[in-house]
């Protein structure tokens, strides 16, 4: 049995991720939220906001075989009523409480025969979109993370990649999806004409994480209903 960690758990993307992970691996969840279905899942549950907590307060397994990050933020508005620490913010979340983690972890990563690093940019890294700028900053910095970390690792035998979704029915993107009409609009926005959903990202997140993605190393992969690459 594989011991994971999944940063972020208590919602959205990072929940899904404990629950399909928790089947058949040994979790560690931390989160500052906690989500009542964490009760059900056979997983060890840490409340903690990542940015500000102390890790070495945790006891971790000695060898950690996968590490999730999935904490994130959308922050869309107009670039003038952008503040600097609107991106002071949403760089801290995105990349700043990514590296306190590897860095905490990495010697337990170090251990494991087959160790993954799975982080999250978004469609917006790669695309040129409108009130995006915060994120779009952070997220492109996670993809050089992403690539710079597969490289430096890679004589650790420790991969790392990255998933970029479009957006996702979370928690994170209600005000985005909060009526019918809305919803569609985002959809159709899409070749594929539907937002995505947070087990979709899990299951990617699942596969990356195991030993049939082992020659997947320093990638950015897309779940974006097309978005990234297609034009109709």
């Amino acid at each position: 049995m594989r011991n994971i960690v999944v940063i972020g758990c208590g919602q959205g993307i990072g929940l899904a991720a404990a629950r399909i992970l928790s089947e058949n691996n040994h979790v560690t969840g931390i989160s500052r939220s906690h989500h009542p279905e964490l009760d059900k899942l056979n997983i060890e549950f840490v409340q903690m906001d990542i940015l500000t907590g102390n890790l070495d307060e945790i006891t971790f397994p000695e060898v950690i075989d996968g590490l999730v990050y999935a904490p994130g933020s959308i922050n869309l508005r107009p670039f003038k009523r952008l503040t600097e620490d609107d991106f002071k913010k949403d760089f801290e979340i995105n990349v700043l409480g990514a590296v306190k983690c590897i860095q905490k972890l990495l010697p337990h990563l170090k251990k494991s025969e087959h160790a993954s690093i799975v982080l999250f940019s978004s469609v917006a890294a790669k695309l040129g979109m409108p009130f995006h700028a915060s994120v779009s900053a952070s997220k492109s910095a996670v993809e050089g993370l992403t690539k710079s970390l597969a490289a430096e690792l890679s004589a650790e035998k420790i991969r790392v990649n990255a998933i970029a979704p479009s957006l996702t029915d979370t928690k994170l993107a209600s005000q985005l999806l909060s009526t019918p009409e809305k919803r569609d609009a985002s959809g159709k926005r899409h070749p594929l004409q539907r937002v995505g959903n947070a087990v979709e990202m899990a299951k990617l997140t699942e596969f990356l994480l195991s030993a049939d993605s082992s020659w997947i190393t320093g990638q950015i992969i897309g779940i974006d209903g097309g978005l990234g690459s297609i034009k109709l």
